[in-house]
């Protein structure tokens, strides 16, 4: 009777040790893939990043308007690109203000394209035809890259808090992540003023 005692703790031990290896190991597959989406984050965000100068060159060189729109998108490119986040402190905090930096670049990019449309020239060149549609290109691909980071956080998310994955993301030190959120305001459509 002893044996068969024994056996049935030996193998519930068994399991329980298996099971605990495949949360934890699921758990740091998980968070493997936020960091390598959050990695397309910022590589998305890099890549408008260089394409603003070039931008800003090309405008600057055929109209001659605002420079202070101008300044603006140098101003918001420089700031947003001294905000870095690691990939292991994604908290609210620090997405909140990295977004917001992003957003600054958006907004004064948005300035800048609106303002361009009062030259006909400039639109024309296809030097600015090609940048722009480089940079239509890179906000889709932001856009896209940061729903794969969502997805991936949620997904995190979830093994951190379902059994029994929340026992090994406590014992481990897995910490749920944040993910990004609408800006306030976005439910309302921006204004244009020319």
């Amino acid at each position: 009777m002893k044996k068969v005692v024994i056996g049935v703790i030996v193998v519930i031990v068994l399991l329980a040790l298996v099971g605990g290896c495949n949360s934890y190991n699921g758990l740091v597959k998980a968070d493997v893939e936020v960091q390598n989406k959050w990695s397309q984050v910022e590589t998305q965000y890099q890549r408008r990043s260089d394409l603003i100068p070039n931008l800003v060159s090309t405008v600057k060189g055929a109209a001659k308007f605002e420079q202070s729109t101008l300044t603006a998108v140098i101003e918001a490119r420089s700031k947003a690109s001294q905000i870095k986040v690691d990939a292991s402190q994604l908290t609210p905090e620090n997405i909140a203000k990295y977004q917001q930096a992003q957003g600054q670049v958006s907004q004064a990019l948005s300035r800048l394209m609106v303002l361009t449309e009062n030259y006909p020239d400039l639109k024309a060149t296809q030097q600015f035809s090609d940048l722009s549609v480089a940079l239509e290109g890179t906000e889709n691909r932001i856009a896209t890259s940061r729903k794969d980071f969502n997805d991936a956080v949620k997904s995190y998310n979830l093994s951190t808090r379902t059994f029994p994955g929340n026992i090994f993301a406590g014992m481990f030190g897995f910490k749920e992540k944040s993910a990004f959120v609408a800006e306030a305001g976005a439910d309302k459509a921006p204004k244009v003023e020319f």
